[in-house]
């Protein structure tokens, strides 16, 4: 809750100052004059309706200004730009993905309007409190209904404004939106924590968005292991090689960036184990490059099944250290698309022909080796360590659904501490 603190000065005004906690910090701002005491009162309400945090639109010191009164506002889409321009520690990739998703859903579709002009729908705009029509974003100036108002469009088909049976843009997965949403959170909390801050507050922080499983179809495919079998065998009849790296991702739940760049050195037959220090990335004109793995503990190292072994000292014989374990075409290292045209999309057809009633991508074999270890009862943190996730929340999140082999011992847990009998001396009254 905010208080009010009336502050006499000897000139004998007083002025009125607003304080609360917000994060853990001391906020404040000031009011004088002869509303001084009413304005306070008014700001006090505000900042409880908005949860002990800054009003969204509020300059302290200033109160709610529009964006060509506020010092070194400037318009959103070019700071977000310049925020992922200026990232470090992400790749080439990411980044071009992160500006993709500037230009095509924070600044809205492009369209041809009737007089010829090209205009934008579906962006993120600024709509005044007091109403009128909507103006582009500026740093200081979007709200939290704003980017409420930019989420509902997220969720729907963008038709043209003017031809209502062209769609512009396809409505979005809840995790797509999950994602911009992230990427535009990040870019007002530099803003605030510039220096000096361009507003107090990020318009994100309270954003309710769509249920990441609101869909009808699950995002991620589990396969049991007579379905994987259909796959594999299909593989096997054509080429033994792209069956071998298949069962080494179902086998170790690995990302295919990091199984396709194993080499002959990570391999520790002795400690019937690898090592995974490397993977690939992709740079913006689609071309690869070794890099660090996804995350930092994704550095790890993996047991070995006895067959594993025994197909990776197959793979390995008379190779360099520097080798790939699993090779592609005059001994390269496989990339994806290659490997899904010409390998995985044959064999999963076939196995669709043959009985099989899913559709899993390749990196569904990551999920399906979840599916596997949490069958057999295998705890979610070791899981954790095995793929590599830097927080068990990424897991739990992703897989704890999954988590129903303790079911029977878990309702029989709650029926003997219901019915257990009370305590000696203590007696029922009726």
């Amino acid at each position: 809750m905010a208080s009010i603190v009336p502050r006499p000065k000897k000139s004998g005004e007083t002025t009125y100052q607003v304080k609360w906690r917000e994060s853990g910090q001391w906020q404040t701002e000031n009011f004088g004059g002869d509303e001084g005491e009413a304005q306070a009162n008014q700001f006090k309400a505000l900042v409880e309706a908005h949860g002990n945090a800054w009003p969204y639109g509020w300059v302290k010191g200033r109160g709610f200004v529009e964006p060509d009164e506020v010092p070194g506002d400037m318009d959103f889409l070019e700071w977000a730009r310049r925020y992922v321009d200026n990232l470090t520690g992400v790749d080439d990739r990411t980044k071009k993905d992160y500006r993709r998703d500037i230009n095509l859903h924070f600044a809205g579709a492009a369209y041809t309007a009737a007089d010829g002009s090209e205009q934008r729908v579906g962006g993120l705009a600024h709509g005044p409190a007091g109403g009128g029509p909507s103006r582009p974003p500026t740093v200081c100036t979007v709200t939290q209904d704003d980017v409420s108002a930019w989420v509902a469009v997220q969720y729907r088909d963008l038709v043209h404004p003017d031809r209502p049976e062209e769609i512009l843009r396809r409505k979005a997965a809840p995790k797509s939106i999950a994602n911009r949403h992230a990427l535009l959170y990040c870019a007002f909390q530099a803003a605030t924590m510039a220096t000096p801050p361009l507003r107090s507050d990020n318009p994100c922080a309270r954003t309710s968005l769509p249920r990441v499983d609101d869909g009808i179809d699950e995002e991620m495919t589990f396969l049991e292991q007579d379905e994987y079998q259909r796959i594999s065998a299909r593989l096997r009849e054509f080429d033994p090689d792209a069956a071998d790296l298949a069962d080494f991702l179902v086998g170790t739940g690995l990302r295919w960036g990091e199984a396709t760049a194993l080499q002959v050195k990570d391999v520790s037959l002795g400690k019937r184990t690898i090592s995974i220090q490397r993977a690939w990335k992709r740079h913006d004109d689609n071309t690869f490059h070794l890099g660090p793995p996804k995350t930092r503990k994704a550095r790890r190292t993996l047991a070995l099944s006895d067959s594993q072994l025994t197909m990776l000292r197959r793979h390995m014989t008379g190779r360099q250290p520097e080798d790939w374990v699993f090779r592609g075409g005059a001994g390269a290292a496989w990339r994806h698309s290659n490997f899904y045209h010409r390998k995985w999309a044959r064999a999963l057809k076939e196995a669709i022909a043959r009985g099989l009633t899913k559709r899993p991508r390749i990196h569904d074999l990551r999920h399906t080796h979840v599916s596997w270890l949490i069958a057999s009862n295998i705890p979610l943190p070791a899981i954790q360590a095995r793929l590599g996730h830097e927080s068990i929340t990424t897991t739990v999140d992703r897989y704890g659904h999954l988590v129903r082999a303790l079911d029977g011992e878990i309702a029989a847990a709650v029926e003997a501490a219901m019915g257990a009998p009370a305590p000696g001396g203590l007696r029922q009254v009726v």
